[in-house]
């Protein structure tokens, strides 16, 4: 634009151009640059776009290490036990984070039995039921 004024002051003092043949040249540039901007902006978010479903895709072909589906159904009640010993976890990504050191507890339903998970906010109630549920692998 510095150019433009330039040459259009350069151009109006030697009598070549009119103030209305510069404004007008002016305003052809600003909508001209304006859709090469509009342009850019199509094509930045194109390219956005084909990034984000290359991601979506590698997440569907993606294979967990932990297979939850399959496997045999269980009907009706069920008698067992669940035990836990010396369970040790960190969530992944923050190793040096220890959420659960040692933990140990056994459950015996055949006795009808109500267990409760209690605890301090943080103590891991909600990290050993993920582990049970199989959102994660113990250490």
């Amino acid at each position: 634009m510095i150019g433009v004024v330039y040459v259009a002051r350069i151009l109006y003092e030697d009598n070549n151009i009119s103030i209305g043949e510069v404004a007008s040249f002016t305003y052809f540039m600003l909508m001209l640059v304006f859709n090469f901007m509009m342009l850019s902006m199509v094509f930045g978010n194109v390219a956005s776009i084909m990034g984000a479903a290359d991601k979506i895709c590698e997440l569907m072909q993606h294979e967990p290490a932990i297979k939850s589906r399959g496997g045999d159904t269980i009907s009706g009640e069920t008698n067992g036990s669940l035990e836990i010993k010396n369970l040790h976890f960190h969530y992944p990504g923050k190793e040096d984070t220890p959420i659960l050191k040692g933990v140990s507890f056994s459950v015996d339903n055949t006795k009808n039995r109500v267990v409760a998970l209690c605890g301090t906010s943080g103590c891991g109630k909600s990290s050993i039921i993920s582990l049970l549920e199989r959102f994660y692998d113990p250490i």
